[in-house]
């Protein structure tokens, strides 16, 4: 007889109940800012694809030419035998772009952080400290070391060095924060945590996700907003957010490129990304750098759309980025938020407990840089329609 899995059915029901069930909605063609989803047109905000390069012809060219060229898969691990002259020529446009001596690509932003962390400390001699408000993937990083382990509060320096002075003695202190903050779209104080991980001995690894391709000169992150270059020990960010494809990034030098090679098990041992995503990370690294003018548009629509939210007198907390929040407080009400927004034609998901504190749900709208200024509008019109009825402006 099978096992009792009655206790999975429990654990379903209880999430109805709570209204907690993922129930995504289904895309009926590309994921661009006007595009058709469940059986309707509908305008997108809540997609990672900040610069509008999932659909760009440059990047679809270049992974259907390698695709035709190498075939659909690399056929191995990258440490073995999949490891094609496509994904190195990645990895160098991705060190170019970054101003930095290396990097590697690993499959997803998640498989990053719970591969290089655990590599990056040995035991409890050892101590990660790290923000109260990471996202999930680094805590999941996290929970597979055996080092020490201690949390401050979102972006509280003061609390920082306090724990910083409280592990003087600990062998390895790594300091682990994202760059941009990704349910509140705020960005991470880098250039005061490196003078504090300076100051203490500490390395630094910053989770830059949401900030690679929209923070910095050319969107080339948030090291380089801050002007870290050389000050980051472990830069790590991703493909599959603005620069549309997917994928992770490890940028640094050659020796973590080395040492990320030969020590992080998730990289080891996960088959080798398909060439045709190779050649489009590559594209669309190229494109950033020879386009300037999707980076910019980004820019000019998240400007404009948190200035006019805004002016309606909605909250959105304490964004500086393209992720730009409708705080509503209840999860109730953030989910009513987002089924009017929906029958408008607009999708804006709710992110609710246990995404976020109870009392703390919102709206999560991202600006793209394929957004027009009528798309806007009509948006922010829906806003204005909704918003009273739910009590909010």
């Amino acid at each position: 007889m099978p096992g009792d899995m009655s206790w999975m059915k429990s654990r379903y029901d209880e999430l109805s109940e709570k209204s907690l069930l993922w129930e995504p909605p289904t895309l009926e063609g590309p994921n661009q800012p006007r595009c058709q989803m469940d059986g309707k047109p509908t305008i997108m905000l809540s997609a990672n694809n900040y610069l509008n390069l999932t659909t760009h012809p440059k990047v679809v060219s270049a992974m259907q030419d390698a695709t035709a060229f190498y075939g659909a898969g690399s056929g191995s691990v990258r440490a073995i035998a999949g490891t094609m002259d496509i994904h190195l020529e990645a990895e160098k446009k991705v060190a170019e772009f970054k101003g930095v001596e290396a990097s590697l690509i690993y499959s997803a932003g998640y498989t990053v952080n719970v591969g290089l962390i655990p590599s990056l400390v040995a035991g409890p001699q050892d101590v990660i400290i790290s923000d109260s408000l990471n996202h999930g993937s680094i805590i999941d990083g996290v929970r597979l070391t055996k080092a020490s382990r201690a949390v401050y509060a979102h972006n509280d320096m003061g609390e920082l060095e306090a724990v910083l002075k409280a592990h003087e003695s600990s062998d390895r202190k790594l300091i682990i924060t994202d760059g941009v903050f990704s349910m509140d779209g705020d960005i991470a104080p880098l250039d005061e945590v490196t003078a504090l991980a300076e100051e203490y001995g500490a390395m630094v690894y910053v989770d830059d996700c949401h900030g690679e391709g929209v923070l910095g000169d050319g969107g080339a992150g948030i090291v380089d907003h801050f002007k870290l270059q050389g000050k980051v020990d472990f830069e790590t960010g991703s493909f599959s957010k603005a620069l549309g494809v997917q994928g992770g990034i490890l940028a640094g030098t050659e020796m973590t490129r080395n040492h990320a090679l030969n020590h992080s098990r998730s990289w080891l041992l996960s088959g080798s990304q398909p060439p045709g995503v190779a050649a489009a990370q590559k594209a669309a690294i190229e494109v950033l750098m020879d386009e300037p003018q999707h980076h910019a548009r980004l820019w000019e629509n998240t400007d404009y759309f948190r200035k006019e939210l805004q002016s309606l007198g909605f909250d959105t907390g304490d964004s500086v980025t393209p992720i730009i929040p409708v705080m509503c407080g209840e999860s109730s009400v953030a989910k009513a938020m987002t089924q009017e927004l929906g029958k408008l034609g607009v999708m804006a998901g709710a992110i609710v407990f246990p995404m976020v504190a109870r009392d703390k749900a919102r709206i999560r709208t991202q600006m793209s840089a394929g957004l027009s200024r009528d798309d806007l509008d009509t948006v922010l019109s829906c806003f204005e329609k909704v918003g009273p009825k739910l009590g909010l402006i």
